[in-house]
Order: structure tokens, then C-alpha cells, then sequence
């Protein structure tokens, strides 16, 4: 009798434990199936985190989901719900959608106030700089944490930057501030003063490409006020009416070259894009910038963009202004990967940072031949006057002014 008991509860423990199993193999079937909506909303909205912000996490709690994280694209959090609805797994929405207006205090907009503002990986002073804004930047503001900011530039990229860069405003004050005419600030290092006058007090440093209200006109100086109501004075000699700078570009690959060879003996410096230092596609990324252009902030990015026109060495055929790439080429067991950047200004010479800002030549027979480069040539591309989602042309679409310049010329 005992025997025969014995054997029926060591059964049930068996079918116990077969239960157990099935259970255990059922959640972890679908804890992959919530991991993989996730992971498949997150290629399609964000596959590079470097401009999409896609933070989110299912957590299992009973026969629950919890969905925790953040996103800055409500769009894909709304697919991401919808996909879980399809696949039948029971979810709570603990999504922080940004920006945080609550913790913001409604100023979600930004303008950078310094000449130069360091956009960080993370929000301390010791963490990598991962590419800086100039002044009259306008940013979209996310979130804070601390004294630090969680932003995202024109063309994208997102960082952090400390509260000494930025001049925050809500929507309306953004919109006012944007309507209000500009000027830019066209030499590569400058100084704006107390006074219309060199000798006065000075009020802060400048660079090139720095974007300023401008007021008013006096004795050889323009009038301007920055972004956080600060007023100075700038040389005319220095800086140009913004809208009038816009329409006398001519678009021209010469320009590329002259605005390249101002910006010679810049020190390297990684995630510079300004004057006060450039890594190599910082560089690049400013001259075109500096000629009405936005183009991605990367190497890696920007190979992606314009047209292509070399991958052989066949540096006959390009023209100055086109971008240079290199690095590793793809193999069977590895993937290609972009790690420099550099302009062509002709005569078999390009420009690039790289320890600084100078010129290197493809000439196999000169002295100074750049072998280095030459041996991890990947391809070249041209973006000069093509026409490509990745790029941003300020005359077709300003992100300074609420003005149509493309509008405007055409009248």
C-alpha cells in the first residue's frame, strides 16, 4: 500500500515538475517575444542612437508587462503598444515620452548662449565630448538632471550640455526670439565689447559661424543682443546681417576650398566643430556649415549622404568639396568602418584633421605622399549641390529665422 502511495506522489511530483517546465519555457518564450517587438521598434525608429532616442525595457510583473524607459518619438511608442496588443501580451505603459515639460517648467527650446557650448555623453564635465554647438544654435530641450541639460541639435544629434550654454525659452519666446533679425559672425576667432569700441570691456569671445540678434547700427559696429538678453558690440568688418550673408551665397566649390584654408592649423580635437577645435568630421561639418550647408555630424554618418564618385583611386574624377573616407574595408567576417574624413581641394590634395587642419596629397610621387590615408582609402562622395535627406540647405530651410530665403531670392 505504501509502495503503491509512494508511486502516485512521485507522479504528481513529476507532473509537477513537467508543469514547471512548460510554464517556465512558456514565459521565457514570451519574454523573447516582448524583447523582440521591442528590439524591431527600436530598428525601425532608432537605429542609431546617436539621433533617436529609443530607451525602453519590458519588465515582467505576474502576467504583466511593465514598458519602462524613455523616447523622444512618440510615434514609435505608439507602435510599440500596438504590437504588443497584436502579439496578446498584457502590458502597463510606464513610458516617460519627452520632452518633460513638468520638469522643464515649459521651456522646452533652447538657444546656445556661449560662443562654443561641449555637448557631453553624459551629464558631468568628465564625460566624453561628443560634439559642441555654437551660439544661436537652436536646440530642442528633453530633460534635466542636475545642473545639466538633455538636448538634441538641427541636425539630430543628442547630448548633454550644462546649464553655462544655454539660454532656455518655452515655445512662444522661442518663436519670438527666431522672428527677431540676426547676424553671423564670419571670422574664425573675435571678441564682441561693452561699447562700439576695440579698446572697451570685453563682453564675451566669438567664433565663426556664431548667430547673434542683431539691433542696431553704430559707428562701425552692429548692435546686437544675445539669446539670454545680454547687449554688446561687434565690428562690422567681422560679421554680416545673417539674411544678407544667405543670399549672397553662391553655392561655389571654390568657397568650400577658401573657407576650408581659413580654418588651416586648427588643432585636432575630438568631437570639435568650431574654431576652438575640430575632429575630422567636426571640420568638415563646419565648412559646409559655414557655406549654408548642414550636413550629419559624423563620418560615418555623413558617408551615407551625396553621391558617389570614386571607390578605385580614381582621383581624377573628383572635384574640391567632395568628402574623402577612410578606414577598414568590409570582409567576409567583419563590416566596413568609417573612421576619417577629409575635403578635396584639387591638385591631388585634400584637406583634413588629423593632428591639425592640413593639407595632404594622393601624389604617389611626391615627397610627401600621404600613404597612411592612401592605404585605407574607402571611396569618395559628393554632396556639393546634391540634393539628399541628409543634408540641409539654410536657404531651403532655415532653422535660424521664421524667413522663406528660398522666397526671397526668388522675387
Amino acid at each position: 500500500m505504501n509502495i503503491k502511495l509512494n508511486y502516485i506522489a512521485f507522479l504528481a511530483f513529476l507532473m509537477l515538475i513537467s508543469c514547471n517546465e512548460k510554464a517556465e519555457k512558456e514565459n521565457a518564450n514570451e519574454a523573447n517575444k516582448a524583447d523582440e517587438v521591442i528590439a524591431g521598434v527600436s530598428e525601425k525608429y532608432a537605429p542609431d542612437k546617436r539621433v533617436a532616442l529609443f530607451d525602453i525595457e519590458a519588465v515582467k510583473n505576474d502576467d504583466t508587462y511593465i514598458l519602462k524607459g524613455e523616447s523622444n518619438m512618440p510615434e514609435a511608442i505608439e507602435e510599440l503598444k500596438n504590437k504588443m496588443k497584436s502579439e496578446n501580451l498584457e502590458f502597463r505603459d510606464s513610458i516617460a515620452v519627452l520632452p518633460d515639460e513638468n520638469g522643464l517648467e515649459g521651456k522646452t527650446m533652447g538657444v546656445v548662449k556661449i560662443s562654443v557650448a561641449n555637448l557631453r555623453d553624459e551629464p558631468k564635465h568628465s564625460a566624453q565630448l561628443v560634439t559642441q554647438a555654437t551660439m544661436g544654435m537652436p536646440l530642442k530641450v528633453y530633460k534635466k538632471q542636475g545642473g545639466w541639460y538633455y538636448i538634441q541639435t538641427p541636425d539630430g544629434y543628442l547630448g548633454w550640455v550644462d546649464y553655462g550654454g544655454l539660454a532656455h525659452k518655452t515655445k512662444a519666446e522661442f518663436s519670438e526670439w527666431k522672428s527677431a533679425e540676426k547676424l553671423i559672425y564670419l571670422e574664425a576667432f573675435g571678441n564682441s565689447y561693452e561699447k562700439p569700441n576695440n579698446a572697451s570691456q570685453s563682453v564675451s569671445d566669438l567664433v565663426a559661424g556664431n548667430i547673434i540678434e542683431l539691433i542696431s547700427e553704430e559707428k562701425g559696429f552692429y548692435k546686437v543682443k544675445y539669446p539670454h538678453g545680454k547687449e554688446a558690440f561687434i565690428a562690422k568688418a567681422e560679421a554680416k546681417p545673417y539674411q544678407d550673408w544667405l543670399s549672397s551665397l553662391e553655392m561655389e566649390k571654390e568657397d568650400l576650398v577658401e573657407t576650408s584654408k581659413k580654418l588651416m592649423g586648427l588643432p585636432y580635437l575630438w568631437g570639435g566643430t568650431s574654431s576652438k577645435g575640430v575632429d575630422c568630421s567636426g571640420f568638415t561639418k563646419t565648412v559646409y556649415f559655414l557655406n549654408g550647408i548642414v550636413i550629419p555630424r559624423d563620418a560615418s554618418q555623413q558617408v551615407h549622404t551625396g553621391k558617389l564618385v570614386d571607390s578605385r583611386r580614381n582621383f581624377e574624377n573628383l572635384i574640391p568639396g567632395d568628402l574623402l573616407f577612410f578606414g577598414r574595408p568590409a570582409t567576409d567576417s567583419t563590416s566596413e568602418r568609417v573612421v576619417h574624413v577629409g575635403m578635396w581641394i584639387g591638385n591631388n590634395e585634400f584637406i583634413h584633421s588629423m593632428g591639425d587642419v592640413h593639407v595632404s596629397t594622393m601624389d604617389t610621387t611626391a615627397s610627401d605622399f600621404d600613404e597612411y590615408n592612401y592605404d585605407r582609402y574607402l571611396r569618395t562622395k559628393r554632396v556639393f549641390n546634391q540634393e539628399d535627406e541628409g543634408l540641409l540647405y539654410l536657404k531651403q530651410k532655415d532653422i535660424f529665422t521664421d524667413a522663406d530665403p528660398s522666397k526671397e531670392t526668388s522675387e
